[in-house]
Parts: C-alpha cells; sequence; structure tokens
C-alpha cells in the first residue's frame, strides 16, 4: 500500500528543511539570549539582577503564539513608518525573520532559567580557585564556569530544543512555509486532512528522534571526563 501525496511530496520536505532552518536560527538567538539573562541574574549588581529577571518574567508570562504576531504585525506599522521616514519605498520584516526573533526570544527566556540552575549548581570553591590562580573574571567565566555550565544545561536545554522545534508550527499564521503551513496547502488542494496532517505528525516526529540522537551524543561528549556516580 503507498500513500498518495498527490504530487505534494516535494513540498513537505521543503517545509521540513524551513522548519529545520528555523528552529536552528531560533536555537542560536535563544542560547545567546539566555546566556545573556542568567549572567544577569546571577550577577552582584541589581539593575542587571533586576534586568534578567524582567525579561524572564515577561516572555513567560505571554503565549507564543501572542509572541509571534505581536512581533510579526508591531514591526510591519514599525517598517512602514521608518520606510516613510527614510523615503523607502517597501522595508519590511520577513515571516522567517519574525519567526526567529519570537521563538528566540521565548527560548531564550526559558533557557535564562536553565542556564541560571547550572551556573548556581557549581561549586564556589571552583572560583575561588580560579581566583586562587590570579585568573581574572572573564577568565574564570570562559574557562571554568562555561564548561561545567554547559554539561549540567544540556539535558534541560534539549528539552527545550525539542519544545522549539513543534513550536515552529505556530509561524504557519504568518505565512512561513514550514511543515504545517504547506500541510495546510496541500489539504486545501486535496482534500484529504487526515493524510496530510498524518504526515506532517510523522515528520515532526521524525525531527524530533534525529534531535534526540544528536543530544545524546552531545551530552556523551560533554561527559567526558566526569565520573558518573553510581546508581
Amino acid at each position: 500500500m503507498t500513500l498518495d501525496l498527490f504530487g505534494f511530496g516535494p513540498a513537505l520536505l521543503a517545509g521540513a528543511a524551513m522548519t529545520i532552518k528555523l528552529a536552528l536560527s531560533a536555537l542560536s538567538l535563544g542560547l545567546v539570549l539566555g546566556l545573556l539573562g542568567a549572567l544577569a541574574k546571577t550577577s552582584p549588581y541589581k539593575p542587571l539582577q533586576w534586568l534578567g529577571g524582567s525579561y524572564s518574567t515577561l516572555v513567560r508570562g505571554v503565549p507564543e503564539l501572542l509572541w509571534v504576531l505581536l512581533i510579526y504585525f508591531g514591526t510591519v506599522s514599525l517598517m512602514r513608518s521608518l520606510a516613510d521616514l527614510l523615503g523607502v519605498v517597501s522595508l519590511e520584516l520577513s515571516p522567517f525573520a519574525a519567526g526567529t526573533i519570537a521563538l528566540g526570544l521565548c527560548f531564550g527566556a526559558y533557557a535564562t532559567e536553565v542556564f541560571r540552575g547550572a551556573i548556581l549548581a557549581i561549586p564556589k570553591g571552583h572560583r575561588e580557585a580560579g581566583q586562587a590562580l590570579g585568573l581574572s573574571k572573564p577568565r574564570i567565566l570562559w574557562r571554568l564556569i562555561l564548561p561545567q555550565m554547559w554539561r549540567i544545561a544540556l539535558p534541560g536545554l534539549g528539552n527545550l530544543f525539542m519544545i522549539l522545534m513543534k513550536d515552529t508550527a505556530l509561524v504557519s499564521v504568518i505565512g512561513l512555509e514550514e511543515i504545517m503551513r504547506r500541510s495546510q496547502i496541500a489539504v486545501t488542494a486535496s482534500k484529504e486532512p487526515f493524510t496530510f496532517f498524518l504526515v506532517a505528525a510523522f515528520i515532526y516526529l521524525s525531527l524530533t528522534i534525529l534531535a534526540m540522537i544528536g543530544l545524546h551524543l552531545l551530552e556523551k561528549r560533554a561527559s567526558r571526563g566526569f565520573l558518573r556516580a553510581a546508581a
């Protein structure tokens, strides 16, 4: 028995490629924002603590779909005003860029808490040892804190990436042709919703399994040199 995709197979594969591209772009932005947020929240300076806490609380308190809509339609109005000011004919933010910003912003807010927990899990004696060796604060952060933080935070970041992979479906509402958007187009043309939504589910499941394998390899590599406690 063969599955009839009515010629939409290549389109669905193109949608899967767009989903991967969007997820990796949002991941890159989110990791940077999450690390900056965690460093701000663990900083001894109150203004930075307030800034990091406000970012994490504000972004996590609003649904991801609303962030996608707010960033896309909000920037459309802003870009139009800026284009009129500069005398440019057309200036707009693409659905891909808006989706990357929105999902990266949301991923970064949750990653802030993961990184913060990982930083606090590192014994203070490690920082003191670095200071005793005459290392500067940036060098202590780069050589001592970040490598250990990465190992501790990786499982939590992996779970967040799984969620991010599925949240890419939200960007279909602003016209980005990822898996869900391509599936909806195929459903409209073929009148076969079950078939194409089932295929979409299979593609998401396949991407998730591949991501799990990659994360397992990363965790294994990050744990080299560390003895696991016996169960």
